[in-house]
């Protein structure tokens, strides 16, 4: 069924290889995901993904025909998420390769779950969007269901993006290495109450946000009266999407509102404040991936400011 199929974990050599495969999964799957290798080789140094233990790769000589890693969360209460990604290049599908992989990183999630959070549960996330062909059919048959659902938003820019009100006796400044500690401490407490959010210790923070995507232009943080913070947005920017699409892509990665400033204009303003500044510096567009379910209302916000839904992602879940 495998033919000569070579199996072996991930390391981080195999940058180049991973982004020909998630960009050949791109010309089938459509998700608007392009990889250089530089975006690949971050994602192979993760801090929490064990690529000896949680992660393997199926290699037709120097091809990758299919992937999985699992992340594990270095802090964790009551259960323990760990993540699951993978892919299987178009040419190689229905030959079992994903139903190979995705029985490997289960059994992985277990092993780094005993490794880390032995006490807690434990819960196997998997996250793709919704239209990927046999997809569902194949985590459905391994036990996951679907326990979430997202939605990729976009907004376009241009002149008609009207100047922010910032709330009064607030104001907002942009990223700044001397408030980098600030935007992650707000980041880690506006999403205590996100569903299956956990907080991000700093190497985290530096490789999932203040990466080569980030654009510290578009980032602000906004603050009270007495000068404390109570609000982050955060963009992050492709470059390999731009080459494949032309369009100069804002990303707000990040917008978080600490729970007792909620309902007072905070996520407004740094979104209003945002937009204008991604359109100034030449950004055609405006994303953002939002909870349905969110709890502080993000997705009437999101729409209010100008943002329409373009694509649903489902969480699926298993709980072991």
């Amino acid at each position: 069924m495998f033919g000569d199929l070579t199996w072996r974990p991930l390391t981080d050599k195999d940058a180049k290889a991973s982004a020909d495969l998630l960009n050949a999964i791109e010309t089938v799957d459509k998700i608007g995901e392009n990889y250089p290798e530089e975006d690949t080789l971050t994602e192979l140094v993760d801090p929490y993904a064990d690529l000896d233990r949680a992660s393997l790769a199926a290699f037709d000589g120097d091809v990758m025909a299919g992937y999985m890693k699992v992340r594990f969360k270095p802090l964790a209460e009551e259960v323990h998420r760990v993540f699951l990604d993978g892919g299987v290049h178009p040419a190689y599908r229905r030959r079992g390769i994903g139903t190979t992989l995705v029985e490997a990183g289960m059994e992985a999630a277990k092993t780094l779950h005993a490794l880390h959070h032995p006490t807690l549960k434990l819960a196997i996330d998997f996250h793709k969007a919704e239209h990927i062909a046999g997809l569902a059919e194949l985590v459905r048959s391994r036990g996951f269901r679907p326990v979430r659902y997202f939605q990729r938003m976009e907004r376009p820019l241009g002149d008609a993006i009207p100047s922010a009100v910032i709330p009064a006796g607030m104001r907002v400044e942009p990223w700044a290495s001397r408030n980098d500690e600030d935007f992650r401490s707000v980041r880690n407490a506006s999403y205590e109450d996100h569903w299956g959010a956990a907080p991000m210790p700093v190497d985290h923070w530096k490789n999932k946000i203040t990466n080569q995507t980030f654009q510290p232009d578009v980032s602000f943080l906004l603050r009270d009266a007495a000068g404390i913070p109570v609000g982050i947005l955060v963009t992050m920017c492709w470059e390999a999407d731009t080459e494949a699409t032309g369009v100069l892509d804002a990303h707000f990665m990040v917008i978080g509102t600490l729970r007792e400033h909620r309902k007072r204009g905070v996520a407004s303003a740094l979104l209003a404040h945002a937009l204008r500044a991604a359109t100034d510096q030449g950004y055609a567009r405006a994303s953002l991936s939002v909870d349905s379910a969110s709890p502080s209302g993000a997705p009437r916000i999101f729409a209010k400011a100008g943002f329409t839904a373009k694509m649903r992602y489902v969480r699926w879940a298993l709980e072991v």
